[in-house]
């Protein structure tokens, strides 16, 4: 088996605004200690709240890794309890400053680049197929405008549509990293069996 073609980068935000600790960080280096199976390289990485390093950073491991998947990780501060999958990312849109006080000039992620990008994994049909105690799980068609969804259009740009992106609630007494990691090891094991990839 070429291990290889089964691997699979799994990334989470740094600290932003009012975020010291960032959940989707926290669930990644949970997700990272229950792995996704034998058969599946996993590789994490942190990526800073910062429009352009965190491109520079999704574009090399792509370059560099050519992994089959590579599913995003962020926070949403919208909702308590709930987990976002999302289907496609925009290419355009971004007004809202990074945590380096940056945006990009035009708003645009990829100036070449379709106005969206969806996902090659069905986000509606992972939404259908699990079930997590404890958490509702949505779907959704709109990442944010914000850098979220501006990495998870590079993904897709990178990746031909290889990529998915997970939102996930902020830490609290009831949501905590580990309850998180394990719902992302259930969300992306199902992921995978969509792409073929053997878990």
């Amino acid at each position: 088996m070429d291990i290889k073609s089964n691997t699979v980068v799994v990334t989470g935000f740094g600290p932003f605004r009012q975020y010291l600790v960032n959940s989707s960080w926290e669930a990644v280096k949970e997700l990272s200690k229950l792995g996704l199976g034998d058969d599946v390289a996993l590789h994490i990485m942190e990526l800073p709240v910062a429009y352009q390093k965190a491109k520079e950073l999704v574009c090399k491991t792509w370059a560099t890794l050519r992994p089959q998947l590579m599913v995003h990780v962020g926070l949403t501060s919208t909702s308590k309890a709930i987990i976002i999958l999302e289907q496609c990312g925009k290419n355009k849109g971004y007004k809202d400053s990074d945590v380096c006080g940056f945006h990009p000039e035009d708003g645009c992620c990829i100036s070449e680049g379709m106005e969206r990008i969806e996902s090659t994994i069905n986000m509606k049909t992972i939404w259908k197929n699990i079930q997590v105690e404890g958490i509702d799980v949505v779907f959704s068609r709109d990442a944010g405008r914000y850098v979220c969804d501006y990495i998870y259009y590079t993904s897709l740009y990178c990746g031909n549509g290889r990529a998915a992106f997970i939102h996930v609630p902020p830490l609290s007494t009831r949501i905590t990293a580990e309850f998180l990691g394990r719902v992302l090891q259930t969300v992306i094991l199902e992921m995978l069996k969509q792409s073929n990839i053997c878990v």
